[in-house]
């Protein structure tokens, strides 16, 4: 593929991927703290700066890679923000909270950049609807992406993080010993095309139900 010829596409999805990656990681940190813990607030990691959450491979190197791939699954990480769980007032149960923080903030952004898919509707002809439009298709599908991926319950991903706090200490400690080999797992599954084959139902389902309800 010509790398001129994907520029454009670049330009509608540099935004939606490094807003849906780094609010995500920023969500972590500032429920962390409303329940105790400081750490990542005294990091600088509260913010939506994208700096301060950049992870070179995961929120570049990877998502430009997948983009350029014909019918690549798009997706990355920023880098993981520091939790100290012992320091939250009651770890087990405020853990589940910080994890779901990360996927109810790209459930939050998944229905604002629908909110812009209908205003860009609504715009008609102006020569402003398309690019909204297609923008706001991007952070529709990599939000729908982040949020039901990050929601597999697998450690070290947040679902992982959830199942901890809501299965029985016995359980919940039996899970936590997966969590060394999360990352081999989760890239495996991504090359081997299993992931996809997992993932690819429960988003569509989920963008079809935002088509539906804002009529898109």
């Amino acid at each position: 593929m010509d790398f001129y010829s994907i520029i454009p596409k670049i330009a509608v999805y540099a935004i939606p991927v490094i807003l849906a990656i780094t609010v995500h990681e920023a969500a972590h940190g500032y429920v962390a703290r409303l329940f105790g813990d400081n750490t990542a607030y005294m990091l600088g990691r509260v913010t939506i700066n994208p700096i301060p959450h950049i992870d070179l491979f995961g929120t570049v190197i990877l998502p430009l890679i997948l983009l350029l791939l014909p019918g690549g699954f798009l997706f990355g990480w920023a880098k993981p923000v520091p939790i100290n769980f012992s320091a939250l007032r009651n770890p087990k149960r405020d853990m589940l909270f910080v994890a779901a923080a990360g996927p109810a903030a790209n459930l939050l952004m998944l229905i604002g950049w629908a909110v812009l898919a209908k205003v860009s509707i609504m715009m008609g002809d102006s020569s402003y609807a398309l690019p909204l439009r297609l923008m706001s298709s991007a952070g529709i599908f990599i939000n729908a992406i982040l949020m039901v991926f990050n929601l597999l319950p697998l450690p070290p991903l947040d679902g992982g993080r959830v199942a901890l706090s809501l299965l029985p200490r016995a359980y919940g400690n039996a899970l936590s010993r997966i969590e060394p080999y999360g990352l081999i797992v989760i890239a495996l599954l991504l090359f081997t095309g299993v992931l996809s084959m997992i993932l690819g139902p429960l988003v569509n389902g989920l963008v079809n139900a935002v088509v539906t309800v804002f009529s898109l």
